[in-house]
């Protein structure tokens, strides 16, 4: 087909396959919207059907933001261009036909992209597969729930997205109260309660002092959630939101700030008692997601403007990110000695603790562990449900497991 063929004769049903070629991105978890597609569509117009290399890398100029992006438009590109059953369904009658047999293995396939082309034209013999799979599951006790617990955000599909969002959706996060500053009246309380005891005398004229004892009030400390929304943490930032906002109105003086480029508090956003509305304004709010990491800046602007508003009474902060930093570790040092100076514990969650090989090498990295005083991963549902033990644990901050990850850092 020449450039001039695609221009007027067959430039509906190509625009129309590239318009379902976004959606299967979009699908596929890529931030692919319309105004993609028509620039996509106005690129393949400028270089034509003649190569398929110039069509692949014309459409990957368009829809690649991100190096993490590359392979799954890769898997898709192939399978969608390829496949006879997609592209009958895709009305793609005048697509070109090429021999190269360069696409990926089947087993390498990701799951996001598998589930995004799917659709309803997928093999009868594949339902019996479903159906006898379930029956092994059954019959081995392995359940669903655990599988999804264990499997990395990562690697969901859009159905398992879902089902990971409604078991967040019922989390609740138990943290132990902490002794306050100001008293209660407690009839067992470990010291006397001057004040009540003088005007219990007072009633009886003198002739009788009873004893009125009192304790500490105690209180849940304030949650401070510090979350990175770089491109590296895309997926897992979407995921935790979801769990933000379940944690924010499950209990009070949760305050939560993220950060890519400079900070944002969405916490008032957070509130919502709608989900949908809570995203949406927090999506209104934030305008450097997916962007890049500047996290000494950021950490700079909370210790300034922030820390002196929530970091009272004793409170826990969150920090959520991979650690890699453009800056390369500029100022994250300082900024994180003051941070952890104004809070009672530090928890850094982290996704690449996922990999048993991770190794803290870079730069950012190297500056933060020092001034944490826990180092947990955050890739699946498990890892969050066990979050409850870093916050509730107690004893000498320099723990021996983050003396051998300071010692390994240097």
């Amino acid at each position: 087909m020449t450039e001039k063929g695609f221009e007027t004769d067959d430039s509906g049903l190509i625009a129309a396959n590239i318009m379902h070629f976004g959606r299967a991105l979009r699908a596929a978890g890529l931030p692919v919207g319309p105004g993609s597609v028509l620039d996509a569509i106005q690129a393949v117009q400028a270089i034509g059907l003649e190569s398929r290399s110039d069509f692949y890398w014309a459409l990957h100029a368009v829809f690649v933001s991100r190096r993490d992006q590359r392979e799954l438009f890769d898997q898709a590109f192939h399978v969608f261009w390829r496949n006879p059953k997609i592209l009958e369904r895709m009305m793609s009658l005048v697509l070109p036909s090429f021999g190269d047999d360069s696409s990926p293995p089947e087993e390498t396939l990701s799951p996001r992209v598998a589930a995004a082309l799917a659709g309803d034209d997928a093999p009868q013999g594949d339902e019996e597969e479903r159906e006898k799979e379930i029956t092994l599951d059954a019959a081995m006790s392995w359940s669903r729930t655990e599988t999804l617990s264990e499997k990395d955000f990562e690697k969901m599909t859009a159905e398992e997205v879902d089902a990971a969002h409604r078991a967040i959706r019922n989390m609740r996060l138990p943290i132990l109260d902490i002794p306050t500053r100001r008293f209660r009246p407690d009839p067992t309380g470990p010291s006397v309660d001057m004040r009540a005891t003088m005007r219990a005398a007072l009633r009886h004229g003198g002739d009788i002092i009873p004893l009125r004892s009192r304790s500490k009030r105690r209180r849940r400390p304030p949650l401070v959630i510090l979350c990175d929304i770089s491109g590296s943490m895309d997926r897992y930032a979407r995921m935790l939101i979801h769990f933000m906002h379940a944690v924010t109105n499950d209990r009070d003086r949760v305050h939560t700030l993220l950060f890519g480029t400079h900070l944002t508090n969405v916490t008032r956003y957070l509130r919502q008692k709608d989900i949908d509305v809570a995203l949406e304004k927090v999506s209104s709010a934030v305008s450097d997601w997916s962007g890049g990491t500047r996290i000494g800046t950021c950490l700079h602007d909370f210790n300034k403007h922030w820390s002196r508003r929530v970091l009272g009474q004793g409170a826990i902060v969150l920090f959520i990110s991979d650690g890699l930093d453009r800056d390369a570790g500029d100022g994250v040092s300082r900024e994180m000695r003051r941070l952890q100076g104004s809070c009672r514990r530090l928890i850094w969650l982290n996704p690449l603790l996922r990999y048993d090989q991770f190794e803290p090498k870079s730069l950012g990295v190297k500056a933060l562990l020092p001034f944490v005083d826990d180092f947990r991963p955050v890739h699946n549902l498990n890892s969050l449900s066990e979050l409850a033990d870093a916050l509730n644990r107690t004893g000498p901050r320099n723990s021996a497991e983050m003396t051998n990850w300071r010692g390994r850092a240097a």
